[in-house]
């Protein structure tokens, strides 16, 4: 469990230092009607004032009208600024100059690209930051994509597993529609976290904690967590074969430069 007290005003004073350190005018954060990106607008309000912070909404034609309704409820009631692009014809657009591609990761993960670039585009168009909305359960799941919701000037919430997040909501009130809905990405129709990962997050959250703060072994954290092997095992695998994502690109070192002295 957090101090869901300490954890407000230690996120609220990492925003204001980033933002203050950076010169930026504000913050941008795009606003799916989820509990992620609720808590993350909740606290940017909190930490800079409703008038520093805009509100991206980006829904495409997968977006429920109940996650649009959510967010543009959650916008009025932190008075601060909204803006909306639907993303599906920029989308379609992209796809019929480049071609259909097999399956539906590349479909889904331009959606993501899609809605960092109109994030960037808004953000240097009014010197603000771009807020990232991920939590320590995707970061560590590698359950983000690659230069699209991965792609980020801070991360408030990074260092919270999803369980810890929805606490969060609750304590900064968010309408309970939100602080209990279920993780979705929405990238196709009917699409939730929950299918693509090893369990739900309560328990993926228990396996992680023994695993990466306790150091435990797959077999000692499924234990400990109430689950099979398999799910921890699962934990660490996904760990290890996304770690690209939370690395700078591989590159070589000039050569004849040396090494600086430790």
């Amino acid at each position: 469990m957090i101090d869901v007290r300490v954890e407000e005003r230690r996120i609220t004073s990492f925003i204001r230092k980033v933002v203050a350190a950076s010169g930026a005018a504000g913050v941008v954060i795009g606003l799916s009607g989820g509990v992620d990106s609720g808590v993350v607008g909740a606290l940017c309000v909190k930490a800079l004032g409703s008038e520093r912070v805009l509100c991206a909404l980006l829904p495409s034609r997968h977006t429920p009208h109940a996650d649009m309704d959510d967010a543009k409820s959650m916008v009025a009631e932190w008075g601060a600024r909204r803006v909306t692009v639907g993303i599906s014809p920029i989308v379609d657009n992209l796809v019929s100059a480049v071609g259909e591609a097999e399956g539906r990761i590349p479909g889904a993960n331009v959606q993501a690209r899609m809605r960092m670039a109109i994030l960037y585009y808004l953000a240097n168009s009014h010197n603000l930051l771009v807020v990232g909305t991920g939590d320590r359960s995707e970061e560590l799941l590698g359950f983000f994509t690659k230069f699209g919701d991965g792609g980020a000037d801070l991360m408030p919430i990074a260092h919270l597993f999803k369980t810890q997040v929805r606490a969060m909501a609750e304590h900064l009130g968010l309408p309970v529609s939100v602080a209990k809905k279920p993780a979705s990405p929405q990238l196709w129709s009917g699409h939730t976290a929950e299918e693509e990962l090893p369990a739900g997050y309560e328990k993926l959250d228990a396996v992680m904690h023994y695993i990466f703060d306790e150091r435990a072994t797959a077999r000692i954290a499924a234990e400990k967590a109430g689950v099979e092997r398999s799910v921890a095992e699962r934990v660490i695998e996904r760990y290890a074969r996304s770690a690209h994502k939370r690395a700078l690109p591989p590159m070589l070192q000039p050569q004849g430069v040396r090494k600086r002295a430790q």
